[in-house]
C-alpha cells in the first residue's frame, strides 16, 4: 500500500458550530473516524499541525506547512492536506515555490460542509485526494469536486457550490469517472532539479485592484511604509490610466526606489498584454513586470517568494519570465 501522509489544518471541514459560527473543532484522530473504510487502501498517517479557519493562515503557517511537507518527501509517497477553502488556493501557490521540485504528490484539498454534516462533501474530496497523492506524479495540486487542478493555476470562484475551484489558464490534471482517477499526463509540468526547502518570504508585498479614478499616490504610501512589491490587477489586457491621474509616473518612481511592480490582468482568463495598447507600452517603459497568464494568487504569493530570495529587481524580473512550478505560460 502507499504510504500516505494526512496534515490537518482546520477549516470547514473540521469544523463544528459554535455559539459564533463554524470553527475548527476536529482534530486529525476525529476526522479519520469519519473516513469508513478509505484507511484501508492506504498506509495513513495522521499528523495535526494547525486548528485554523483558513482565513488566519498566514506566512507563518505557509513556512511550517512547508516545512511538515518537505520532510515528509522521503518517508511517504505522497502527502495531503487538509486546509480551508478561503485561502487555500494561496498556500497551493506558495508551496508551489516553497518546495519546488518536490518529488511527490502534494495534494490540498477541503470541504463546503463539515464532514459532520450528513450532506459532506469532504469525503468525496478526501479520496480523489488520496488518490492523486498516490498516483506518483510530483507536484503541488489541489483536489475538489472529484477534479484535481495544478495548485499554482487553483482559483476559489464559488463560495457555496461545490466545485468551488476553478483551474485557471491551465487544463485539469486529473478527473475522477467510471474509469476512475484519470490523470492528464501532459498536464503535469515536469521536475527540473533537485527539491530544497526554499521558505524566506518576503511579506512587503501588496496587492492592488485597479479602479477608474485611483489615486496615483497610494504608491508614495506604499514606499514610506516600506512596501518591496506591489501586484496591481489591471484593466483588460494591461490598462493603467495616465490621464489626469497619472499612475505611470508613480510606477516610475516606484521603480527608482527599488520596488517590484507586477501587473496582472483583472481578467481571470487569459493573459495580460503590454504591447497591445499605449498605456501598456508606457508601464513597460517605466520597468513594470509582466504578470502574463498567472492567477492573482499565484502573482501575490511568487512576489512574496521571490523577494524572499533576492533584493535585485534584475533577478525579480528573471525569475518572473519563468515558470517554475507551471504557474504562468512562457
Amino acid at each position: 500500500m502507499k504510504r500516505i501522509l494526512l496534515l490537518t489544518t482546520g477549516g470547514t471541514i473540521a469544523s463544528r458550530l459554535t455559539d459564533e459560527g463554524l470553527a475548527p473543532g476536529l482534530d486529525g484522530a476525529a476526522l479519520s473516524h469519519y473516513l469508513g473504510g478509505l484507511p484501508d487502501s492506504y498506509d495513513l498517517t495522521v499528523r495535526d499541525i494547525l486548528h485554523l479557519d483558513s482565513s488566519n493562515i498566514q506566512p507563518e503557517e505557509w513556512r511550517l506547512i512547508a516545512r511538515h511537507v518537505f520532510e515528509a518527501r522521503d518517508e511517504f509517497d505522497g502527502v495531503v492536506v487538509s486546509h480551508g477553502t478561503d485561502t487555500m488556493a494561496y498556500t497551493a501557490s506558495v508551496l508551489s515555490y516553497m518546495v519546488r521540485n518536490i518529488p511527490v504528490p502534494v495534494v490540498l484539498t477541503g470541504a463546503q460542509l463539515p464532514i459532520e454534516h450528513p450532506l459532506t462533501d469532504g469525503l468525496d474530496n478526501l479520496r480523489t485526494a488520496f488518490a492523486m497523492a498516490a498516483s506518483g506524479y510530483p507536484g503541488v495540486f489541489l483536489a475538489f469536486d472529484r477534479r484535481v487542478m495544478l495548485g499554482c493555476r487553483a482559483v476559489k470562484t464559488h463560495t457555496t457550490a461545490f466545485g468551488a475551484f476553478d483551474s485557471v489558464n491551465w487544463p485539469l490534471v486529473a478527473q475522477v469517472n467510471g474509469a476512475g482517477l484519470t490523470i492528464r499526463r501532459e498536464a503535469v509540468p515536469p521536475l527540473d532539479g533537485p527539491c530544497r526547502l526554499r521558505d524566506k518570504l518576503c511579506e512587503q508585498v501588496f496587492l492592488i485592484k485597479l479602479t477608474p479614478g485611483l489615486d496615483p499616490e497610494i504608491f508614495d504610501m506604499l514606499l514610506r511604509m516600506h512596501y518591496r512589491g506591489v501586484v496591481i490587477e489591471a484593466f483588460g489586457a494591461g490598462g493603467l490610466h495616465f490621464i489626469r491621474r497619472n499612475l505611470i509616473e508613480k510606477l516610475h518612481n516606484a521603480a527608482l526606489a527599488g520596488m517590484a511592480v507586477v501587473v496582472c490582468s483583472q481578467c481571470l482568463y487569459e493573459s495580460s498584454n503590454f504591447s497591445l495598447y499605449q498605456a501598456g507600452q508606457k508601464a513597460l517603459a517605466e520597468g513594470v513586470i509582466q504578470g502574463g497568464d498567472m492567477t492573482t494568487e499565484a502573482a501575490v504569493t511568487k512576489l512574496m517568494w521571490v523577494l524572499g530570495q533576492t533584493d535585485r529587481l534584475e533577478e525579480v524580473r528573471a525569475l518572473f519570465a519563468k515558470s517554475l512550478a507551471g504557474e504562468r505560460s512562457v
